[in-house]
């Protein structure tokens, strides 16, 4: 390095300075007078305006750029206000770069530029100096603040050089004081050339006071900031320190770490567990998050009670099948009475399992009307098998995460009730019981039918996602076991992935056996009684079963049985007596008079009333249809809450009728003159269907014929325009409605004859079945032919005919009497 600098010389005085300088821009710092700084200078113009200053008179005039980042600046780009250097040394670097020390002499403004090549060379205008207008308190009590503001600056963190801090103590000046202070803060370029350019000294300091009050303001923030952030760092450390003193103290005593213990438990626990590779992962993951986690968090107790739920659930242990055939007949003979279609499905079952050890488990649906035992029949299975038993009830469910969860992000999450039954059973082969699968529904929330369809496939479950968990869970050894009153609200896709045991009602018979071998007993132990006190008579059941209740299945007979313990353990409490003897004669002194009384009108035949035989919720019913025609014109009236199918069935029945007006010797003109009535009773009860359909038939055409209907005799079936008998389902609930009715002829379509292998043998017991493919087969057998009785209650009255037309019809009348005719009319005479 070669020293440049030129020998020291005493500096200019202000009114020596001209009036045109060389101008070196500079980018970061605003230079003002009395200020000494180095300068490194490494761009050509630069350098050429130092090199012109050294060979004149080593003044320069410096000016701030507006931009720091523009290397070759305009005159746009740069400052007007700026101050007059002296060059006191200068050095060459070797990056050829040059080294100066210079100090400010005086402020000046450019008035113009003289050159711009090879460096910039400017007309200046030097400010004058300006003498304080101000008192001399004023101006005392403005520096005052400003060094008091300066200490507290100091006493906030900011770091000055002790010589700068020297100086401006010693400062009487007010403008070098705010040159001085505004120089050696650290400010922006914007906010420091404000400063220089304010030429009044008293506005110069009072507006360094601004800057300095708010610097205050930002440092205190900035303080506050800081010590918040050490109390919460010193806390945590503080805590981190004494959970490890805690830890060792622990160690020393020879206690574990209740942490550290709850972990060893997890993972002792998960490895008897036995988990499917994917599950294991899953479950690690969470172990090593939960091992990070301070235990006071609210991420850490969710990640725990993840934990937990895996843990607990059986993802490979599972109870042994009881295989024995004979055991498990037993075991489901011991507990319910006939089924005898369901009980042979489950030993299938068995038998299956006996040979193969790895099967899939049967989605099974008992569907059937209420009380006839579809849930009990699901504990009955479990027992045979010797398996756990679980059931969740499906009964107004309308939210699709009670069957696959809720996602862990929501506050309180829990697996869906699937996940949660099998945590219940502790094993992975339970029977399952979907109760009151048809009673579920949807809303907004979803549909739980559709989620249940993942639940239900075998093809599916082996891999059932629950949204709480995140991982598969096998579902194939489940024996799922639904049920329902009722198939059609099920949704297809669901129907088709079960298998549909249909569980009917009970004949008198069967319910007289499940009382005798079930429910008497039960009832004698939960009141408290024995058969010393109580002794109910077969004939009394009957009549319990005939008169105090009318259902399918059983639960009201139970109820029934109740009433009378109850009475009877009244009567042993208060000490009136050991035994009491149930039978038909005191029956009513327990239960009341009968609620159910044969129908008075079915006692003789009449016209214009057909029995029909319908299914309900509740299992078989009979419907006992009336006819009736009146004065009008032809017009057909239907009541008794009938729905569409039913009124479309009873307009194809008077269809018919009109077809046969002549077969069944009815005048053609009661059709234009006469209104007719059909109505079903109960007729606040909605009923709908088309099996009614030749019922109403026989019903229209015995009140336009005036020929009654037999009263032992009821029917069921579809009618057509062209006559036919189409079939029906329910087959076996509408065969017990018939016995319970006391009737002896059941008319039914000639399609259906195939359905009575199913039928037991009992029930068919007493029954005369005739099967009909034609309406005309249905009307010889069920119109009482012969004298026509008419009651006057009943009686059409014809209308006179003109004499024209009473010949017409004569004339006609003999003219169309073919020979079937003649045997039609026959048919009818008495015998």
């Amino acid at each position: 390095m070669n020293d440049a600098s030129e020998q020291d010389l005493p500096l200019p005085q202000h009114g020596e300075i001209p009036d045109h300088l060389p101008l070196l821009p500079v980018r970061d710092i605003v230079v003002f007078p009395y200020m000494v700084l180095p300068l490194f200078v490494g761009r050509e113009m630069s350098i050429k305006a130092i090199e012109a200053a050294l060979a004149g008179n080593r003044m320069v005039f410096l000016a701030a750029q507006k931009a720091l980042d523009v290397e070759n600046p305009t005159a746009d780009d740069i400052h007007t206000v700026g101050t007059v250097g002296v060059i006191m040394r200068m050095l060459k670097l070797p990056d050829e770069r040059i080294k100066v020390l210079v100090q400010g002499l005086a402020k000046a403004k450019i008035t113009g530029y003289i050159q711009t090549e090879p460096y910039y060379s400017v007309r200046i205008s030097k400010f004058p100096d300006q003498k304080p207008v101000h008192t001399a308190i004023e101006t005392e009590a403005a520096m005052r603040t400003v060094k008091e503001q300066i200490e507290q600056l100091m006493n906030l963190g900011k770091v000055l050089i002790p010589e700068v801090m020297s100086v401006i103590e010693n400062l009487e000046d007010p403008g070098r004081l705010a040159d001085m202070v505004a120089s050696n803060l650290g400010l922006k370029i914007e906010i420091t050339q404000a400063v220089l350019e304010i030429i009044d000294p008293i506005k110069r300091l009072r507006h360094v006071r601004d800057i300095l009050g708010k610097e205050i303001e930002v440092l205190a923030m900035q303080q506050k900031i800081q010590a918040q952030a050490k109390g919460e760092m010193d806390k945590t450390q503080r805590e981190y320190f004494l959970r490890e003193q805690l830890k060792a103290i622990q160690k020393e005593l020879g206690e574990l770490d209740e942490r550290a213990e709850e972990i060893t438990e997890f993972r002792k626990r998960i490895a008897e567990l036995k988990m499917p590779e994917k599950v294991l992962h899953e479950t690690e993951k969470q172990l090593k998050r939960l091992e990070k986690m301070h235990p006071d968090t609210a991420e850490s107790a969710t990640v725990r009670t993840y934990i937990e739920w895996i843990v607990e659930l059986p993802w490979s242990k599972r109870s042994q099948d009881n295989l024995d055939l004979k055991i498990a007949s037993k075991v489901l003979n011991e507990d319910h009475y006939d089924l005898e279609k369901v009980k042979e499905r489950i030993l299938e079952y068995l038998a299956v399992r006996k040979l193969k050890e790895k099967m899939k488990g049967p989605i099974l649906c008992f569907v059937g009307p209420p009380g006839v035992g579809k849930t009990s029949l699901g504990k009955s299975i479990a027992r045979a098998l010797g398996r756990e038993f679980v059931r969740i009830s499906l009964g107004g469910v309308r939210d699709e995460a009670e069957i696959r969860g809720h996602r862990r992000t929501y506050v309180g999450a829990l697996p869906g009730r699937i996940i949660q039954g099998m945590k219940q059973a502790g094993t992975n082969n339970p029977v399952f019981m979907l109760d009151e699968v048809d009673k579920v529904g949807m809303d907004f929330r979803g549909d739980p039918s559709a989620a249940l369809l993942e639940v239900l496939d075998p093809e599916q479950n082996n891999a059932f996602t629950d949204h709480y968990l995140g991982v598969p869970f096998d579902l194939t050894n489940v024996l799922f076991i639904a049920t329902a009153n009722l198939i059609d609200p099920l949704l297809p896709a669901l129907r088709d992935r079960m298998e549909v045991i249909s569980i009917p009602g009970y004949t008198e018979e069967e319910k007289l056996g499940i009382a005798q071998k079930y429910l008497i007993p039960r009832q004698l132990n939960e009141h408290g009684i024995t058969e010393k006190h109580v002794r109910i008579s077969e004939p009394a059941v009957r009549q319990i079963i005939s008169n105090y209740t009318r259902e399918a299945g059983v639960r009201n007979l139970e109820r029934e049985i109740a009433n009378v313990m109850r009475k009877v353990a009244k009567k042993v409490a208060e000490g009136k007596g050991m035994g009491f003897p149930v039978n038909p004669a005191n029956l009513s002194k327990y239960l009341g008079v009968p609620k159910f009384v044969p129908e008075e009108e079915l006692q003789i035949d009449e016209i214009g009333v057909a029995t029909g035989l319908a299914w309900t919720e509740s299992g078989g019913d009979v419907l006992y249809i009336e006819a009736t025609a009146m004065k009008g014109k032809g017009q057909l009236t239907l009541t008794g809450q009938l729905g569409d199918v039913m009124k479309e069935s009873a307009q194809a029945a008077l269809s018919y009728v009109r077809s046969r007006e002549r077969t069944l010797g009815i005048n053609p003109d009661v059709f234009t003159t006469q209104d007719l009535h059909i109505h079903v009773p109960a007729g606040a009860i909605p009923k709908d269907g088309p099996s009614a359909g030749i019922t109403m038939a026989t019903a229209i055409a015995s009140t336009l014929s005036q020929i009654p209907v037999r009263r032992d005799l009821a029917m069921t079936g579809e009618i057509t325009l062209r006559g036919r008998v189409l079939p029906i389902g329910g087959l076996k609930e509408k065969l017990l409605a018939a016995k319970r009715a006391k009737l002896t002829t059941v008319i039914l379509p000639k399609r259906n004859k195939k359905d009575l292998d199913e039928i037991p043998k009992h029930i068919l017991k007493g029954l005369r079945l005739i099967f009909a493919d034609t309406m005309d087969e249905v009307m010889k057998v069920a119109l009482r032919r012969g004298r026509k009785t008419i009651s006057p209650k009943r009686k059409l009255r014809t209308p006179k005919l003109s004499q024209k037309k009473q010949a017409t019809h004569t004339k006609t009348g003999r003219a169309s009497r073919s020979q079937p005719a003649q045997a039609t009319t026959r048919a009818m005479t008495p015998r």
